[in-house]
């Protein structure tokens, strides 16, 4: 088996390409969350503690020198993604929830009952005549 053709059987199975549709969702809805975060939650939540802008929040540790920039810690910044994974992680959360109540919903429906087999069918009415040559 050639590399190509072996490499084509494996990006053609089935959970390698519901994972590569899933990865292009997952980055599209990171988009958006990132979004939602940014331009919905940080702007009021920095107008409420007094106009800050949390991107901008930052300990300096050592100024800016000649050509050296500033060495700084960006906790805004970081507290920026906590909040992006806590509701990336809410989503999924929820996404999951619903998905097990549909499963468990089309777990409880039993399936319809087999009718009997044609050899089934002749057994039984065999075990019946015997039953009844034995009363007899």
């Amino acid at each position: 088996m050639s590399l190509l053709s072996e490499f084509k059987s494996f990006a053609m199975r089935g959970n390698v390409i519901d994972m590569a549709v899933g990865i292009i969702i997952g980055a599209a809805f990171n988009k958006v969350v990132s979004s939602l975060v940014a331009d919905i939650f940080m702007p009021p939540l920095g107008m409420l503690i007094g106009g800050v802008d949390f991107v901008d929040l930052a300990v300096v540790l050592r100024e800016a020198e000649g050509g050296q920039a500033a060495v700084t810690l960006g906790y805004g910044l970081f507290i920026k993604n906590v909040i992006d994974f806590l509701i990336v992680a809410l989503a999924v959360f929820i996404a999951v929830k619903v998905i097990n109540s549909m499963r468990r919903k089309e777990a409880d429906v039993p399936p319809p009952p087999n009718p009997p087999s044609k050899q089934e069918v002749l057994l039984t009415d065999i075990r019946d005549l015997l039953k009844a040559q034995q009363r007899d």
